[in-house]
C-alpha cells in the first residue's frame, strides 16, 4: 500500500470515529463494553486471589491436621485420609475454564479414588450456572455482539446516505474505504483487549512465563479480528443497516451460542461413555475378584501366604518377622489401585476424545477455537485436570502404601489380632504419631508454557483460516463496490 492510500485510509479510519463520537448508541455501547471488561478483571482477579490463598492455606490446614493425629492403629489412619487441593494458576484470573466445574480438591483415603469436589457451577445456585461473567466470557460473547453494534453500519451506511457513490468518485477505492473502516473497529478491538493485555502481563510478576501470556493475547486479538473482518464483510454485502444487523446478529447467535453446543452434543454422540452408575458396578465387580485386603483369611491371599512361608522360611504367619495384616493391606491396596487406575483411564481418555472432537467445531466457529486455545493456553483444560487426578492418586497410594509399611514393621502380628480383646489390648495395637510424617508436600503447578502453546497450535490455525478466508471475501466485496 503507498503512502498516498494509507492516508486515506487513516482518513477513512477518523472519520468513523467521529461518526461514533457523535453517535450516543456508539458511545455506550463502547463505554459498556470497556466497563464489563474492566470490572470482570477486577473481581475475577480478587476472586482467584482469594481462592489461592484459601487453598494454599487449606492444604497446610490439612497436613498439619494429618500429622496432629495421636497414636492410633495405621489402618484407621488411612481411612482418615488426606485432602489434596489445587491451586489456580496465574492466568485463570482470566479464564477459569473447566476448573469451575471439575472441582479443585480430592479426599485421598485408602481403597477408593474419590472424583474432585467443591466445585464452583456446583455449589453455586440455578442463576450462578447459567454463567459467569469473567473476562474470558466477557470477550469471547459479548464482545463480538459490542462490535456488531457499533460497526454494522459501517459500509451499508454510506450506501444508505449514499455518500458511497460521492467517495468512490472523489478516488477512494472500494477496498481503501473497507480497510479503513477496519482500522477504526481494530482500534476499538485494541481498547477490548487492552485491560486483557495488562492483567495477563501482571501474571508475568506470579510466575506466568511471558510466551503463555503472549500467546493468550494473540489468540483474542485474532479471534476479533475474525468478527472485524465478518462485521466488515456484511456490512459491503448488504445494501441497508437493516439487513446487515439482521445477518451479524443471526451469525453471533450460530457461531457464539448454537456452534459450541452442537460441538458439546456432537462430542457426547460421536464418543459415548459410561455413565457412572455402570462404571461403579463394574468397578465393584472388579474388586470383589480380588478379595477382602481386610482379612487375611480370604482364598484371594492364599497363595500370597504360602509364598511368604517360603521365603522367611517358617511353618506359620504368627512366626514372620513383619506384620501378615499389613502385608495383605498393601498387597491388597496395590491391585485394587491397578484396577482403580485401568477403569480412570478409561474414563479419562474418553474424555480427551470427546474434547477433541468438539475442538474440530473451531473450524466452522471462531468461538470454539478460542474457547478451546484459551483454556489450553491458561492451564484450566482437560488435560491439566487429568494431570492433576494422576498426581493426585499417585500421591494417594504412596501415603496409603506409606501407612501399610508402618502396619507391616511397627505393629506386632498377634497384638494387631487381639486389637478388640479388651481396652489394654487395643492400646496396645497402635503405633507412635511419629509415624504420621509421611505425607509428601503436594503443589501442583500446570504445564510448561511451551507445552502449553504446542497445544493451541490447531486452535491458532483455526483463526488464521478464518482470517484468511474473509480477507479473501472481503477483496472480492471491495472490487465489486469499486
Amino acid at each position: 500500500m503507498s503512502i498516498h492510500n494509507f492516508s486515506k485510509v487513516v482518513i477513512v479510519a477518523k472519520d468513523e470515529w467521529r461518526y461514533w463520537l457523535r453517535s450516543k448508541l456508539a458511545m455506550t455501547v463502547l463505554a459498556i463494553g470497556l466497563l464489563l471488561t474492566l470490572s470482570s478483571v477486577v473481581v475475577t482477579a480478587i476472586t482467584m486471589h482469594e481462592l489461592s490463598h484459601a487453598r494454599h492455606e487449606l492444604q497446610s490446614n490439612a497436613e498439619q491436621s494429618f500429622v496432629d493425629q495421636p497414636d492410633r492403629h495405621p489402618h484407621r489412619m488411612v481411612h482418615y485420609g488426606h485432602y489434596a487441593f489445587r491451586t489456580p494458576s496465574p492466568l485463570s484470573t482470566l479464564d477459569p475454564g473447566i476448573d469451575a466445574y471439575t472441582g479443585n480438591s480430592i479426599f485421598l483415603e485408602g481403597h477408593r479414588q474419590n472424583s474432585a469436589m467443591f466445585a464452583d457451577q456446583r455449589q453455586g445456585t440455578a442463576l450462578t450456572k447459567l454463567g459467569s461473567l469473567t473476562p474470558a466470557f466477557i470477550v469471547q460473547t459479548l464482545a463480538p455482539l459490542l462490535l456488531i453494534l457499533i460497526g454494522y453500519s459501517s459500509i451499508s451506511r454510506e450506501r444508505e446516505s449514499q455518500t458511497l457513490s460521492y467517495l468512490l468518485a472523489q478516488g477512494t477505492s472500494g477496498t481503501t474505504l473497507i480497510v479503513g473502516k477496519s482500522l477504526a473497529l481494530l482500534s476499538v478491538v485494541g481498547l477490548i483487549i487492552a485491560p486483557l493485555a495488562v492483567s495477563a502481563l501482571f501474571t508475568v510478576s506470579t510466575g506466568e512465563s511471558l510466551l503463555a501470556v503472549t500467546s493468550f493475547v494473540v489468540g483474542y486479538a485474532l479471534y476479533l479480528t475474525v468478527w472485524v473482518l465478518l462485521i466488515l464483510l456484511a456490512s459491503s454485502v448488504f445494501s441497508k443497516n437493516s439487513g446487515s444487523f439482521t445477518a451479524l446478529a443471526f451469525v453471533w447467535i450460530l457461531l457464539c451460542i448454537v456452534m459450541p453446543r452442537v460441538a458439546s452434543t456432537s462430542a457426547s454422540t460421536a464418543v459415548p461413555s459410561t455413565g457412572k452408575i455402570e462404571t461403579d458396578f463394574a468397578v465393584k465387580a472388579e474388586l470383589r475378584k480380588l478379595g477382602d485386603g481386610h482379612n487375611t483369611n480370604d482364598p484371594a491371599f492364599k497363595q500370597f501366604k504360602q509364598s511368604l512361608l517360603e521365603k522367611y522360611n517358617v511353618n506359620s504367619i504368627d512366626e514372620l518377622p513383619v506384620n501378615f495384616r499389613g502385608l495383605v493391606a498393601s498387597k491388597s491396596e496395590a491391585k485394587q489401585t491397578d484396577v482403580l487406575n485401568q477403569f480412570a483411564e478409561q474414563r479419562m481418555q474418553a474424555e480427551l476424545k470427546q474434547t477433541q472432537v468438539s475442538r474440530y467445531f473451531g473450524w466452522v466457529s471462531p468461538m470454539v477455537a478460542i474457547r478451546s486455545l484459551s483454556m489450553i493456553v491458561v492451564g484450566t483444560s482437560i488435560e491439566t485436570h487429568h494431570r492433576f487426578l494422576r498426581e493426585t492418586e499417585q500421591l494417594r497410594f504412596d501415603f496409603v502404601q506409606g501407612l501399610n509399611k508402618v502396619h507391616i514393621e511397627k505393629l506386632n502380628y498377634q497384638d494387631d489380632m487381639n486389637r478388640n480383646a479388651n481396652a489394654a489390648a487395643t492400646q496396645k495395637a497402635r503405633v507412635s504419631a511419629d509415624n504420621w510424617q509421611i505425607l509428601q508436600e503436594f503443589n501442583f503447578t500446570v504445564d510448561s508454557a511451551n507445552i502449553r502453546t504446542q497445544r493451541s497450535v490447531p486452535a491458532f490455525l483455526q483463526l488464521l483460516l478464518w482470517i484468511a478466508v474473509l480477507v479473501g471475501g472481503i477483496k472480492f466485496v471491495g472490487k465489486r463496490l469499486s
